[in-house]
C-alpha cells in the first residue's frame, strides 16, 4: 500500500498496534490505559483484514510498551502485531504472544483461592496456548483466557 493511501495518519515515533480483532479494540485501549496518556492516540475500528476478518488498529505517538504491558495485552488480544516506529519508519515488528506464565494480570475465579483472600499477586501457568487454558499456581483451577477478569 502506498504511504499516501493510509487510512490513518502516520506517526513520527511511537507504537502501532495492528491486527486487533475489532471487538477487542476498546478493551485494549482500556487495558493499556490509553485514555489517560498525554500523547496523541488514534483508534481505528472495523477495518477489513485478511488475517482477522475485521480489525482494529491503534497508533500511539511517543509511547513504547514494557514487557509487562505486552504480557497484559496478550491476555486480551494474543497475536496482535506491534510496529515500533522511529522517524516515520517501522524499525521493529513484534507479534504478541501469550507468555508461559502470567503474574498479577488475571484474577483467579475460585473464591476460595488464597489470591482472593490474601494480599498477593496471582500466578497463572499457560497450560495450553492454542486453546487459551490458564491454570492457577496456587489452587490448580483452570480458566479459559477468553473469560478471565483482568486485574
Amino acid at each position: 500500500m502506498n504511504k499516501k493511501e493510509r487510512l490513518v495518519a502516520a506517526i513520527e515515533n511511537g507504537t502501532v498496534i495492528d491486527h486487533i480483532p475489532s471487538e477487542k479494540t476498546f478493551q485494549v485501549v482500556s487495558l493499556l490505559g490509553l485514555q489517560s496518556i498525554p500523547s496523541p492516540v488514534t483508534i481505528g475500528y472495523n477495518y477489513p483484514s485478511n488475517k482477522v476478518g475485521n480489525k482494529g488498529i491503534i497508533k500511539i505517538s511517543n509511547k513504547f510498551f514494557t514487557d509487562d504491558e505486552i504480557s497484559r495485552l496478550s491476555v486480551v488480544a494474543p497475536n496482535v502485531v506491534l510496529n515500533i516506529i522511529h522517524d516515520f519508519e517501522v524499525t521493529e515488528k513484534k507479534t504478541v504472544e501469550t507468555p508461559d506464565e502470567l503474574r498479577g494480570i488475571v484474577k483467579c475465579n475460585n473464591p476460595k483461592c488464597i489470591t482472593n483472600n490474601e494480599p498477593m499477586d496471582t500466578v497463572f501457568h499457560v497450560v495450553d496456548k492454542s486453546r487459551g487454558i490458564l491454570k492457577c499456581h496456587y489452587c490448580d483451577k483452570e480458566q479459559d483466557i477468553d473469560k478471565v477478569e483482568i486485574i
